[in-house]
């Protein structure tokens, strides 16, 4: 059996995008940690970065309710699984910046967002681990990597003893998703949510 052995020692854990996606990854990541302070393991510092506030579009399809509506969507999270686990997660309501938001090493990220910028900053996190996922109408797809350098990740394509210290990230093997989307109109209509297509039936 192959496996993925980065060799990195995960200090600190991000969640990006606290939407329908990353808002369920995040309560499953909280209650990991939980188990893992309980059986007295190392356990990564969570981190919850968002710059929405919870609109009324949100409640129902994502982890949030009425009284959520207006405040920040890491906050929000922050206080739910603090309070519910005796956690000290971390809450930042700013867009995602890798120079202000990941150390140098020892980083595990998981993104989940829906916008190419917010990608950018995602690839600029050298030594992370980054857990890409995005869905469509009917299919999803998660890409795990930790180099966006083709020669590196050339170098350690045939794994080691079978293991692999290097994969791709999303950015190397979709670099489409780091682009804008291309203008099908002379005036294109505003970018809808995720919220918004799943109304109109054009994402689950």
């Amino acid at each position: 059996m192959n496996i993925f052995d980065p060799n990195t020692h995960i200090q600190t854990l991000s969640i990006v995008g606290l939407g329908g996606t990353g808002a369920q990854i995040a309560r499953s990541v909280a209650r990991m940690v939980y188990d893992m302070k309980a059986a007295r393991l190392h356990t990564p510092q969570i981190v919850l970065i968002d710059s929405d506030k919870v609109e009324q579009k949100n409640v129902g399809r994502q982890l949030y309710v009425e009284a959520d509506v207006g405040q920040p969507k890491a906050h929000v999270l922050m206080r739910r699984f603090n309070m519910a686990l005796g956690l000290d997660i971390i809450a930042i309501d700013q867009p995602v910046s890798a120079e202000k938001h990941f150390e140098r090493w020892g980083n595990l990220i998981v993104g989940a967002v829906d916008n190419h910028l917010a990608r950018r900053e995602l690839a600029k996190a050298n030594g992370a681990i980054w857990i890409d996922s995005g869905n469509h109408f009917n299919a999803g797809q998660v890409v795990i990597g930790n180099t966006s350098d083709p020669e590196t990740a050339l170098r350690y394509i045939d794994g080691q003893n079978g293991r692999y210290s290097y994969l791709p990230n999303a950015s190397l093997l979709f670099p489409a998703l780091l682009e804008s989307e291309p203008e099908a109109k002379p005036q294109p209509e505003p970018e809808r949510s995720c919220a918004e297509l799943v109304a109109t039936r054009e994402q689950d």
